[in-house]
């Protein structure tokens, strides 16, 4: 029975899961439209490498090793009896026998297929309701639990979605290629909210390392930026991840210790990124058409506009807001609006509108910002006991060591701690 995989073979395949998953898929899958088997593929080609690399080394390109891997098992699918038997003629079959190499593949020079992939799974055919989680899955890679916990469904009702969706891409027969331009304005909207599903995802999974932004959200939100130049909302989502993750590096110290919003150090952020958001923005204000993603942007912006020792510009933040509230209403953005109200009117006025919020959505008690939120509002009403197992409830809600270790010190300092 084999050993446990040595540390160095299972980070590397861990980082080719995480980071080059969808990427994989998309050149798997854009040979046949068969998504189930190029996953199926592309998890035996991972498997093997964990068996492979302990005693070989990690190869000098993991992705073209595991590409090539992937693609044998593909064809040893489209040579077995089974495959000739049911799989019709297609113009691509010529090449499916072709002698692969390992020094013939590399995906970098193979092109990225992931924005057909996105596009494929908002066509139509597909149900409208699978459309967004079936992006997240594919072509982003995200897990079917993170995709029901975003959507609060149970993980197994999401895989049954998952499941149906891309036999579906399979039977309707939906070819890997950009649409037409009158047909792209009606899929954008969905592959927005694919790419913007993969952000939030990010940053309510527990990480264990430094957040990132995983790089098919950064990548893709500026492709989708430069394939739709006129689509303000394009711009929008192009910026606000440029933003995120422009501060990615001030979000923790030096130490690992987890640092809020407030207290960051705007000298750490990138200003390249931040550069690059702000032309995104001024690109989607001048189509005059406001949409969520340029204000969640537009937040983001002012945030970044801050300097070192200043407050941020609460009274600039409320109003944007207030409108997002009312562009797109969502649990999160209501107990971010009951922060900012607690900096403008004081912490009572923020808490009320916590309360009235839980009355409305039971979906905030089990919601860790909105935890928080009311733990540190409490503790500024000198209400100990109250902020004492407000606290408690947020820590137990959160997986992020960093943020853990903040919410502990922060509860330790509170009266009747």
């Amino acid at each position: 029975m084999p050993g446990p995989t040595p540390r160095p073979a299972y980070d590397a395949a861990a980082a080719a899961a995480r980071d080059s998953y969808g990427r994989l898929v998309a050149l798997l899958a854009s040979a046949d439209g068969d998504l189930q088997a190029a996953e199926d593929a592309l998890g035996d080609a991972l498997e093997r490498a964990l068996v492979a690399w302990p005693d070989a080394g990690v190869p000098a390109r993991p992705d073209a090793w595991l590409l090539t891997v992937a693609r044998n098992r593909q064809r040893d699918r489209w040579r077995s009896a089974e495959a000739r038997r049911t799989t019709p003629l297609a113009p691509f079959v010529a090449d499916h026998h072709a002698p692969v190499h390992l020094d013939d593949v590399d995906p970098d020079a193979i092109g990225d297929r992931r924005l057909e992939l996105l596009l494929v799974c908002a066509h139509p055919a597909i149900a409208p309701a699978d459309r967004t989680p079936l992006m997240l899955n594919t072509a982003l890679g995200c897990t079917a639990a993170q995709i029901a916990a975003a959507f609060t469904v149970p993980t197994a009702t999401m895989a049954t979605r998952l499941v149906r969706a891309k036999h579906r891409v399979k039977t309707a027969g939906i070819r890997f290629e950009l649409p037409d331009r009158s047909h792209l304005p009606d899929r954008m909207a969905h592959v927005l909210e694919a790419v913007y599903g993969a952000y939030v995802i990010e940053w309510s999974t527990s990480p264990t390392e430094l957040r990132r932004l995983p790089p098919e959200a950064l990548r893709l939100a500026e492709v989708l930026a430069q394939l739709a130049p006129r689509d303000p909302e394009a711009r929008g989502l192009a910026a606000l991840v440029l933003l995120s993750s422009a501060r990615t590096p001030s979000r923790t110290d030096d130490g690992g210790r987890y640092v809020p919003l407030g207290q960051q150090d705007p000298a750490r952020w990138d200003g390249d990124q931040i550069a690059r958001a702000h032309a995104h923005l001024r690109a989607a204000h001048a189509e005059r058409s406001l949409g969520r993603f340029q204000l969640e942007a537009a937040v983001q912006a002012v945030h970044c506009a801050r300097r070192r020792d200043e407050p941020p510009d609460w009274a600039t933040l409320r109003p944007l807001h207030e409108t997002l509230q009312q562009v797109a209403p969502s649990l999160g953005g209501a107990v971010a609006l009951a922060a900012v109200v607690a900096e403008t009117d004081g912490a009572a006025a923020g808490l009320a509108l916590l309360d009235e919020l839980g009355t409305r959505n039971p979906a905030v008690a089990r919601f860790q910002p909105a935890w928080a939120t009311r733990a540190e509002l409490l503790t500024r009403l000198g209400r100990g006991g109250e902020a004492g197992l407000a606290f408690d409830r947020a820590i137990a809600l959160t997986h992020d060591t960093a943020e853990r270790s903040h919410l502990e010190c922060r509860r330790s300092r509170s009266p009747d701690a």
